[in-house]
């Protein structure tokens, strides 16, 4: 049985990111990749747990993303966690560089999808980590909204 592919929508997604840091802001940008690994997104397989976002010599690139290698690629394979450029407006990346010069920012990747157009995109967050103190509020706060929804559902 043939894997369906995916013509446009979400390829993989990083819940992680959204556990671990406090995602201030948001970006969409476009990504360089070759032939194989669009294949092999189009297959839907690709991760971003580790991933993230670096600006080396004034561009942005994608770090320690894992795109698996397409097995009907011949010898025209890639390295499946090479360092991938992100491309984004120059008022964009001067944004995001200020907010990384700042302590504790970062940016990392939210999801990897295809948009309409077919181009693959990835959708980035600038974020700042979070303490353990603060995924336990979290945590309580999350517990405490489903409680709160079982008990108006009873009564309801």
């Amino acid at each position: 049985m043939a894997k369906e592919l995916i013509s446009h929508g979400g390829v993989a997604q990083n819940r992680k990111a959204r556990r671990d840091y406090a995602i201030e802001d948001d970006l969409e940008a476009g990504i360089m990749l070759t032939g194989s690994e669009v294949k092999s997104l189009r297959h839907g397989r690709c991760t971003l747990t580790e991933a993230f976002a670096q600006v080396e010599n004034g561009e942005l690139f994608l770090i320690n993303c894992h795109i698996p290698a397409y097995e009907g690629a011949s010898h025209f394979q890639h390295d499946e966690k090479r360092k991938r450029k992100l491309l984004v407006k120059r008022k964009e990346l001067d944004r995001l560089m200020a907010a990384i010069g700042r302590k504790g920012m970062t940016v990392v990747p939210l999801s990897l999808f295809f948009n309409a157009r077919g181009l693959a995109k990835v959708q980035l967050g600038l974020a700042k980590g979070k303490t353990h103190l603060d995924r336990r509020d979290d945590i309580k706060k999350r517990e405490w909204e489903r409680e709160q929804a079982r008990v108006m559902r009873a009564k309801g």
